[in-house]
C-alpha cells in the first residue's frame, strides 16, 4: 500500500507518529481494562472527525461503550472461555507450545472493527457459521448446552420481535406527539390542553359546524379575546405560528448538537452504507435514538419542509442496534447484526405508513445490501410486529392502521393511463431537478463559511418557512393533512375550496358527477400553484439541515399538488368538451377523480427523488387502501424512474453517498471497462509494506505501524522470496502487542514476532518470542495481477470484500482495497476520485 493509500482519509497534518502516539494510549487503557469509551473514542479518531467532517460532537453520548459491551469480555453471555477459545482458532492451525502468547490470552477486541472501517463480510460470517458448529457439537452433551443451542436457533426470531415492539410503540407515541405540536401552532383546547385539534372536537356537542370553528378548539387569537376574525386576530395568530416554530426548532437544534450530533438528516443514506458493512460508531446508539425521535417531533412540529417518516427508519434501525446486544450472536458479529437492521429498516417504514409489505420490499430494494431468505422472513415478521402494535396504539385516530384511506366510488378508465404516465414524466424531471439543487446546495454548505453555522441556518430556515407558510392555508397546514385532502374525493357535505362546484344537490344520495369550477376551485387552484413553487423550493434547502429531516412526505406532497391540479383540468377538460371520442363513451356520467390523479402523481415524485419502484407502489397501495389503483400507480413510477434516470443516473440517497465520500459499492450498477488488477492495485511502483513471519523483532514491527497508516499488513515468508503466507489486520496487532507487554514477561523490543508455527532448531536464545499466529489470516482472498476488474468489482460486491492480495506465481506484488476500487471507477467516469474519503 502506497503512501497514498490512507483508509481514514485524514488529511497531510494528519502524521503516523501522531497516529502512532495516539493508539499506543488508546491500547494502553484498553490493556488497563478500560472500556472504549468516549474519551478513548475521541482520542483515536477526533482528529479525523475535526478535520474532514468539519464538527465533532460536544458532548459524549457513550455510544461506544455500548458499541464495545461484547468485546471487551472475554467471556460470559452466551459462549463461554472455551468456546473463545475455539473461535480464535478460526485464523490459524493448531501449532506447537513454542513460547510466545497463546489463544487463551488473545486480548478483547480481536476481530473487531475501527471506526470509518469496512467490516470483512467474509470473515464474520466464517466466525459465526464456527460458533454454530461448534454450539451444535456441544449441546448432546449436557441440558444446559442443549438450552444453550435451543437459545441459538430462536434469538434471532425473538430479537426481531422485541424490535417490532419497541419500535411500533415509538412510533405510535411520535405520531401523537407530532401532530399535538403541530396543532399548537394554531391554538389549544382549553378543557383538555393535551388533545389535538381533532381530539378535542370529539367531545363537541354539535353535530355540525364549520372549519375551523370547533367550538371546543381555541385558537390563540380567541385566548387573547381577539376573536376569530379581523385584522387582530390574523396578527396575533401569525404571530404564535412564527414564536411557535421558532421555539420548537430552536430546542431540536441544541439538543442535536449537544447531546447527539448524528441525528440529522433523515439517517437513510448512513443505513445504506452502514448496511453495505461500513462502521459509523454511535451513528445507531442510544443517545442517537432518544434525540432523534425527540427532534424529529419538534422539527416536523415547526413547519419546516420535511417529514419524520425517513427518520422513523433510522430510529427503528437503533433500536434493532440497540437490542442486538441482548444476544450476543449479533451484538458481537458485524455481519450478522445487519440482518437485525435489514428487518428494522423494514419496521421502520412499516411503523411510518403503515405498510408491512412495502416495508420489507423497501429493505429489500432500497437499503440492505446483504439480504438472505431468511432475513426476508424475519424482516416480515418484524414488519408485522411493528404495524400490529401500531394499529394498537391507532394514532390516526381512524379505523384504519393506514395514514391516507381513500375509498374512490368512480373506477378509472382506460384513456387516462396516458395523463397518469404524464404525470410519471413530471415527477421524474421534479425529481431530478431536486436532486441536482439539492445537492449542490449541499455541496457549497460543505465547503464554505455556512457549514460553520448550523444553527444560524437552521433558525432563518424556520424563520423565512413561517413567514412565507402562513399567508397560503395550504403551506400552512401540516403536509400529512395536506396530502389527506389532495387525496380525498368531493362528496355533498364537502365545503372546502377544492370541492366548490357548481353543482346542485336534491338530497344526500345523488351521485356526484361532473360540474364546472366553482370560485373557490378557482382561487384553490391558484393557491396549490404558489404552494407547489413554495414547496420545492423550501424543500431543496431543508434537506440536508442539521436537524431531523425526512424526505418522504414532502416529496409525496409536491407530487399530489401536481397531480391534482391535472387531475382538476382533466375533469374541467371533460366538462367543457364531453363530445371529444376521449370522452364521450366513457364520461357520461362522472368520470374523473382529481384525487386520484393526487394519489399517482404523489407515488411519481417520490419514484423520482428515491428511483424506488416495486416498493413505492406497494408502499402507496399500503398507504392509501387502494389496491384496485395499482396498474395506475405502476405507470407513473416506471415513467419516472426511466425519465429520471435518463436525466441522472442517481438517486437522492446515493447522491448524498457519494457526497459524503462514503464507500457504498453498489450492485445495481454494471462495470463495463478493460482494465486489470495490474492498473489499480497498491502500489504501482515500489515494494509494498509488509511483515515476514519468523525474522522480524517487535522493536521493528512496531517501527512499521508507526511510520505508516495501513490498515493491514501481509505475512510473507521473507523480503527475498516475497510469497505470501497471510494478512494481519493492523488493529489485531495493535491490541495483540498491546496485550503481550502486559501479560508476558520478559518481552523487549528485541522479541523475535513470530506469525507461524515454527520450532526453534536449536535451544532459544534471548527475550522470549512474541508469537501471533492466532491474530493471522491464512486464507486470504487473492487475486493475479491480469484478474479483469470487472472481476475484481463483482468479488468486492458479492463478498463484501474489504481487500484483496495481487499475487503472481505465488509472490506478493500489491492490495487492492475497498477505497481503491471505489476511486477506480470514479476516475473512469471522469469524477474526482480523491472524493471517497473512507475504507
Amino acid at each position: 500500500m502506497s503512501g497514498e493509500q490512507n483508509l481514514m482519509g485524514e488529511s497531510d497534518e494528519w502524521t503516523p507518529d501522531l497516529r502512532w502516539d495516539m493508539e499506543t494510549e488508546w491500547l494502553r487503557k484498553r490493556a488497563d481494562g478500560v472500556a472504549s469509551s468516549c474519551q478513548s473514542y475521541q482520542a483515536v479518531n477526533g482528529v479525523h472527525q475535526n478535520q474532514q467532517r468539519g464538527a465533532s460532537a460536544s458532548g459524549c453520548s457513550s455510544d461506544e461503550e455500548m458499541i464495545d459491551l461484547a468485546s471487551n469480555k472475554s467471556g460470559g453471555g452466551a459462549m463461554g472461555d472455551d468456546e473463545n477459545a475455539h473461535l480464535h482458532s478460526l485464523h490459524s492451525h493448531q501449532g506447537s507450545a513454542a513460547p510466545g502468547l497463546e489463544a487463551d490470552e488473545l486480548p478483547p477486541g480481536i476481530g473487531q472493527y475501527d471506526d470509518f472501517h469496512t467490516i470483512d463480510w467474509q470473515r464474520d460470517i466464517a466466525r459465526d457459521r464456527m460458533r454454530h458448529r461448534y454450539i451444535a457439537k456441544k449441546k448432546n452433551d449436557s441440558v444446559f448446552n442443549m438450552i444453550r443451542g435451543a437459545h441459538d436457533a430462536w434469538s434471532g426470531w425473538v430479537c426481531v420481535f422485541l424490535v417490532g415492539v419497541v419500535a411500533g410503540s415509538v412510533a405510535g407515541v411520535l405520531d401523537i406527539g407530532t401532530r399535538w405540536m403541530a396543532n399548537l401552532r394554531l391554538g389549544i383546547c382549553p378543557k383538555a390542553f393535551w388533545l389535538n385539534k381533532e381530539q378535542c372536537c370529539w367531545m363537541s356537542s354539535e353535530m355540525q359546524y364549520e372549519e375551523d370553528t370547533c367550538p371546543e378548539w381555541k385558537m390563540w387569537s380567541e385566548i387573547f379575546s381577539a376573536g376569530r376574525d379581523g385584522a387582530g386576530a390574523y396578527i396575533i395568530q401569525y404571530i404564535f405560528y412564527i414564536l411557535w416554530s421558532m421555539a420548537f426548532i430552536s430546542l431540536c437544534a441544541m439538543l442535536v448538537r449537544t447531546f447527539a450530533p448524528y441525528a440529522v438528516g433523515s439517517g437513510i443514506t448512513e443505513i445504506k452504507t452502514i448496511l453495505s458493512g461500513f462502521i459509523i460508531r454511535g451513528y445507531l446508539g442510544k443517545w442517537t435514538l432518544l434525540i432523534k425521535s425527540i427532534g424529529v417531533m419538534l422539527a416536523v412540529s415547526a413547519g419546516l419542509s420535511l417529514g419524520k417518516e425517513g427518520p422513523l427508519v433510522h430510529v427503528a434501525c437503533c433500536i434493532g442496534n440497540i437490542i442486538s446486544y441482548l444476544f450476543p450472536k449479533y451484538g458481537r458479529n458485524e455481519a450478522k447484526k445487519r440482518e437485525i437492521l435489514s428487518a428494522a429498516a423494514a419496521a421502520g417504514v412499516s411503523m411510518a405508513f403503515g405498510a408491512p409489505i412495502g416495508g420489507v420490499l423497501f429493505s429489500l430494494e432500497e437499503v440492505s445490501y446483504y439480504f438472505p431468505l431468511k432475513t426476508l422472513w424475519r424482516s416480515f415478521f418484524c414488519a408485522l410486529v411493528s404495524a400490529f402494535i401500531v394499529r394498537s396504539i391507532n394514532p390516526f385516530g381512524n379505523d384504519h392502521s393506514v395514514l391516507f384511506y381513500v375509498e374512490y366510488t368512480t373506477p378509472w378508465m382506460f384513456f387516462e393511463l396516458v395523463p397518469f404516465i404524464v404525470l410519471g414524466i413530471l415527477g421524474g424531471v421534479v425529481g431530478s431537478i431536486f436532486i441536482k439543487c439539492n445537492i449542490r446546495w449541499c455541496r457549497y454548505r460543505k465547503f464554505s463559511k455556512l457549514g460553520k453555522y448550523p444553527i444560524t441556518e437552521v433558525l432563518v430556515l424556520t424563520l423565512i418557512t413561517a413567514v412565507i407558510s402562513f399567508p397560503n392555508e395550504y403551506t400552512r397546514m401540516d403536509m400529512s393533512e395536506l396530502i389527506s385532502l389532495l387525496f380525498s374525493e368531493c362528496g355533498p357535505a364537502d365545503n372546502n375550496k377544492l370541492c366548490d362546484y357548481k353543482r346542485v344537490y336534491h338530497n344526500v344520495n345523488d351521485p356526484v358527477g361532473l360540474a364546472p369550477a366553482g370560485e373557490g376551485v378557482i382561487e384553490a387552484v391558484w393557491l396549490l400553484l404558489l404552494a407547489l413553487i413554495i414547496k420545492l423550493i423550501l424543500t431543496i434547502f431543508t434537506f440536508g439541515i442539521k436537524v431531523p429531516a425526512g424526505l418522504f412526505i414532502p416529496s409525496l406532497a409536491i407530487g399530489a399538488i401536481i397531480g391534482r391540479l391535472m387531475g382538476i383540468g382533466m375533469e374541467q377538460m371533460a366538462v367543457q368538451y364531453p363530445h371529444l371520442w376521449v370522452f364521450s363513451n366513457e364520461c357520461s356520467a362522472n368520470c374523473i377523480t382529481p384525487g386520484l390523479y393526487a394519489m399517482v402523481g404523489a407515488a411519481a415524485a417520490l419514484g423520482g427523488v428515491t428511483r424506488m419502484t416495486v416498493s413505492l407502489v406497494v408502499i402507496m397501495f399500503e398507504l392509501t387502501g387502494g389496491v384496485k389503483y395499482i396498474v395506475p400507480l405502476m405507470a407513473a413510477a416506471m415513467a419516472s424512474k426511466w425519465v429520471g434516470d435518463a436525466l441522472g443516473k442517481e438517486g437522492v440517497y446515493d447522491a448524498h453517498i457519494n457526497l459524503n465520500g462514503y464507500p457504498f459499492l453498489d450492485s445495481k450498477d454494471e462495470f463495463t471497462h478493460t482494465t486489470l488488477a495490474a492498473d489499480v492495485m497498491q502500489p504501482r511502483n515500489g515494494q509494498l509494506s509488509s511483515l515476514t513471519q519468523d525474522n522480524m523483532s517487535l522493536s521493528e514491527v512496531e517501527s512499521v505501524l508507526r511510520e505508516t497508516d495501513h490498515n493491514g499488513f501481509p505475512i510473507i515468508v521473507s523480503a527475498e522470496t516475497q510469497c505470501l503466507v497471510g494478512i494481519v489486520i493492523r488493529r489485531d496487532l495493535l491490541l495483540a502487542i498491546a496485550s503481550a507487554k502486559k501479560l508476558q514477561d520478559g518481552i523487549t523490543g528485541n522479541s523475535i514476532v513470530m506469525f507461524t508455527d515454527t520450532i526453534p532448531a536449536v535451544p532459544w536464545i534471548g527475550p522470549p518470542p512474541l508469537k501471533l499466529r492466532k491474530i493471522v489470516d491464512f486464507a486470504p482472498i487473492t487475486i493475479t495481477d491480469q484478474t479483469p476488474m470487472e472481476t475484481v468489482v463483482d468479488m468486492f460486491r458479492k463478498l463484501g470484500l474489504r481487500q484483496t492480495l495481487v499475487t503472481r506465481s505465488g509472490r506478493l506484488l500489491g492490495i487492492i482495497t475497498k477505497k481503491d476500487v471505489l476511486r477506480h471507477i470514479k476516475q473512469l467516469a471522469n469524477e474526482d476520485p480523491h472524493s471517497v474519503l473512507f475504507n
